[in-house]
């Protein structure tokens, strides 16, 4: 994906099983699970770079010494200055004498996370400031271990505000209004609920003081804290939790929309947002990963017992389908798979537009992480390529003209062409991004390969997908240009990205997305603007009811034309104009079908169909379309229902 977006968070979250003796003397280190945590983090960097953050909570701490531990950072590389100024730490006790690293119990005095159990979170921010404060964990505080929480997660909420106005009615004072502060505070109040319930009872049963907090580790419900706080949850997420007294969880929607995994051995407990992290950092296959089941709630306790229970009913499975195309790393196996597919469907329709000509069309790919659906195509062009010879010599054969000269001519000809064309220079990127202003050194972003492409050939690049056009348009095209092919077609491995995204990617406005501008300029074009009137109307309608009770009225403005003719248009909104090459250009879009066939198992694809998985997506289409219309900037989400 050439736009830059802001999209899904990554969690981790490590339990050793042993005492941090037993990692020491088998792994030569006190640190272990401090150091897997880092690594569980590193290899989801690809998941946030806005910042990081990671908290600790130490196992039968003594009265009096602190036992929970957070440190966050916002600056670039954030992960990196987070465990080296830990490990700073960690290197000037050894150095004092304070730290014996073969004896454990100063590793857990001294350092704050020498500890059993860790939390970590990578920050791709959709909501609030970008500020230190606003990196995950947050923590709640409180003089009873069972109260105090410390959460971090992969999600967005739709209902930020009503679930804010529920705090304040219930006599609450929150001092910040996003979904996090919103997910802390509602589990931390039904936990202060279980808690107090469960004191109350005991206290009054005569149980002695120092015995009630050891009977309350042991009977709180976490399952059930979780299902009264999710009760009014409306969104996708992820959410990982860290107790005082130890108890940790980790929550999935019931869509399964935000993807959680876990792996358990004797040793620990170790959760992360992709399966590859936990394959490679604890050398395991595949089937030893677990995914966290939708609508589920894993629970490992302080004693170590692991268990997985529903804390909702499980709705329909609708996994985000960006994750596959773009989102997660594709060293996944499954998600390989499906990436060569997403590129092996588009083969069928550019054949046709190239005329069946591989000799006179260049391959290639941008970005770097279009690479994987890039091999797909081209298995599926050779594949093409040696039924057509097979066909070629078996009627060379039945007409008894087959010789040496023809086999050699059938087999040289005819096949892709693959070449490596637009590179990404890195540094200029970045200096781009620190320096405003600077649009006319994009085009810059990308340097090509010269002397590859001939003035006869077609230069087909294949995407990942296409969301604004912007990059397409002021840096892409112009430096594929360059090359001087006949003509230059793109292929996107996604559907074209009609509808907003409420549920962790950071796209929920309607005017930055190109196929919303050709459509609008199409029904301009064709003299139907009463029809962008008549959708504004019903939107402001639909943002009367209930939320439940909402449809998505924005289909309508796609309603009049087949996804070729919005293609078209899109081809002409991104044509640079300030370029000296006028060959034609062409955008060929993934269609729903083949996405799906590449994705079986992942069927959320409401950014593409306007289909969303819970009510709260209705809202966020409509009141975008009315921020559209209003010319009003900003996300569409928190929309109070009626």
């Amino acid at each position: 994906m050439s736009d830059s977006l802001r999209h899904e968070c990554g969690i981790a979250v490590i339990r050793l099983l042993k005492p941090l003796a037993f990692y020491e003397q088998k792994y030569g280190s006190p640190l272990y699970g401090f150091q897997k945590l880092f690594l569980l983090m590193e290899k989801q960097k690809n998941r946030g770079q806005d910042g990081a953050g990671i908290g600790a909570v130490k196992l039968e701490s003594a009265p009096g010494k602190p036992y929970m531990f957070r440190d966050r950072e916002i600056k670039e590389d954030a992960l990196t200055r987070i465990f080296n100024r830990q490990l700073k730490k960690y290197d000037k006790l050894v150095r004092k004498g304070a730290i014996i690293p073969e004896f454990t119990p100063s590793v857990k005095d001294h350092f704050e996370f020498g500890a059993e159990l860790y939390i970590g979170h990578m920050r791709y921010g959709t909501s609030g400031e970008f500020t230190r404060s606003c990196c995950h964990p947050y923590f709640r505080r409180s003089n009873w271990p069972t109260k105090n929480l410390m959460v971090a997660g992969n999600f967005n909420l739709t209902n930020t505000d009503s679930l804010h106005q529920q705090l304040v009615e219930r006599g609450q004072h929150p001092v910040y209004d996003t979904d996090t502060q919103s997910i802390l505070e509602e589990i931390g109040f039904h936990l202060d609920e279980e808690h107090t319930a469960l004191y109350r009872d005991l206290r009054d049963q005569g149980v002695p003081g120092p015995e009630i907090q050891e009977v309350i580790n042991e009977k709180l419900d976490t399952v059930s804290i979780i299902h009264r706080a999710a009760a009014t949850w409306d969104g996708a997420y992820c959410v990982a939790g860290l107790v005082g007294n130890g108890d940790a969880f980790v929550m999935r929607d019931p869509n399964g929309i935000r993807p959680c995994w876990y792996y358990h051995d004797k040793e620990i407990v170790a959760f992360a947002s992709e399966r590859v992290p936990l394959m490679t950092i604890f050398a395991v296959d595949a089937g030893s990963v677990r995914e966290v089941a939708p609508g589920h709630v894993v629970v490992v306790k302080r004693c170590g017992t692991v268990d997985e229970q529903p804390f909702t009913a499980r709705r329909e499975l609708l996994g985000c389908s960006f994750e596959r195309i773009y989102f997660s790393r594709s060293n996944d196996p499954d998600i390989y798979r499906e990436r060569k597919a997403l590129g092996a469907a588009l083969c069928k329709h550019v054949l046709p537009v190239i005329d069946f000509d591989l000799d006179h069309a260049v391959f290639s790919f941008v970005p770097n992480t279009a690479e994987v659906a890039y091999h797909g195509l081209l298995e599926a062009l050779h594949e093409y390529r040696r039924s057509e010879l097979c066909e070629q010599l078996l009627k060379a054969y039945h007409d008894r003209s087959l010789s040496p000269s023809l086999i050699e001519e059938l087999v040289a000809g005819n096949w892709p062409r693959n070449e490596k064309i637009a590179h990404k220079d890195m540094k200029l990127r970045t200096f781009i991004s620190q320096e405003k202003g600077r649009s006319k050194l994009v085009s810059h972003v990308y340097d090509i390969t010269f002397g590859i492409v001939s003035p006869d050939d077609t230069l087909v690049v294949l995407e990942d997908s296409i969301v604004r056009g912007t990059t397409l348009q002021e840096s892409i095209l112009k430096i594929l240009s360059l090359a001087r092919p006949k003509r230059i077609i793109i292929l996107s491995t996604a559907p074209q990205i009609r509808y907003p995204d409420c549920y962790g990617i950071d796209m929920s406005e309607l005017s930055k997305f190109i196929a919303f501008k050709s459509a609008i300029a199409l029904l301009k074009q064709r003299g139907q603007d009463q029809l962008i009137m008549d959708v504004y109307q019903a939107a402001v309608e639909e943002l009367q009811k209930p939320t439940e009770a909402m449809t998505n009225v924005v289909r309508s403005i796609y309603a009049p034309f087949r996804p070729v003719e919005i293609s078209r248009k899109i081809t002409e909104l991104v044509y640079p104009q300030d370029i000296a090459w006028n060959g034609e250009i062409l955008i060929i879009y993934q269609s729903i079908e083949d996405l799906h066939k590449a994705i079986p198992e992942h069927r959320g694809d409401w950014y593409f169909t306007g289909d969303y998985p819970t009510p709260g997506g209705y809202a966020v289409v409509n009141r975008a379309f009315v921020n559209y219309y209003e010319n009003r900037s900003g996300r569409s989400y928190d929309w109070p229902a009626a």
